[in-house]
């Protein structure tokens, strides 16, 4: 949060959302992408890591990848307990959109969930494809409106940012915990929204044509 805070707020001089100081744009983007990067990261691991276990007992694959989104989350609300303090400390004070944030993280839950199912079954298939999760991590990081504003994105390119599925998960939170001036851009919000629901809805299909192959592949 800091460097990105000097990085783009301090030294590139890029603009906040309404009034909110930089450190709190900052890190109400961070509170959903750690989530999901952590979530992706533990996902993608998360059947190779219980090889012995896939083999030797028979049980609901799917409570695998839903367990390391799961232990993700705990790492969310300590981050969730920091920028409460900062907001103290700065004293900005939420308003009634605070109460829509367990919509934002039930959406934070549908983008890991079906991303890391995708993930998860192709490293079972691939297992050089581990070594490419931390890169689409890290690149995922520095395209996503974390460090800025979604509205510095030029009206052209709207469209195109918002194919990334956290870019409406990233705003939602923005927008329920800045409250006041956060910026969403419809189209593209929409836009991401749907790709979060594709990712689900073709992800659990996916692990599950994979499933039966699991034990035999690992």
């Amino acid at each position: 949060m800091v460097v990105l805070t000097v990085i783009f707020g301090r030294l590139a001089k890029l603009p906040t959302e309404g009034d909110a100081p930089y450190a709190i744009l900052v890190l109400a983007a961070m509170l959903p992408w750690q989530f999901f990067s952590a979530a992706l990261s533990s996902c993608s691991e998360s059947l190779i890591s219980n090889a012995n276990l896939l083999t030797k007992v028979y049980f609901p694959r799917l409570i695998v990848p839903a367990s390391a989104v799961i232990t993700s989350f705990v790492d969310f609300l300590i981050l969730f307990v920091i920028l409460a303090g900062l907001m103290v400390w700065f004293q900005w004070w939420p308003t009634w959109r605070l109460l829509t944030l367990p919509l934002w993280v039930a959406v934070a839950f549908a983008a890991s969930m079906g991303a890391g199912l995708w993930l998860a079954s192709l490293n079972v298939q691939y297992r050089d494809f581990r070594y490419v999760v931390p890169f689409l991590v890290q690149f995922g990081l520095y395209v996503s409106p974390v460090g800025f504003s979604s509205a510095i994105v030029p009206a052209k390119w709207q469209v195109l940012f918002a194919l990334k599925p956290m870019v409406g998960v990233i705003e939602g939170f923005r927008w329920a915990i800045i409250g006041r001036g956060a910026y969403i851009n419809p189209l593209g919000f929409g836009l991401s929204m749907a790709i979060v629901l594709l990712l689900l809805v073709t992800g659990i299909p996916q692990f599950r044509r994979m499933e039966k192959r699991f034990a035999d592949v690992i």
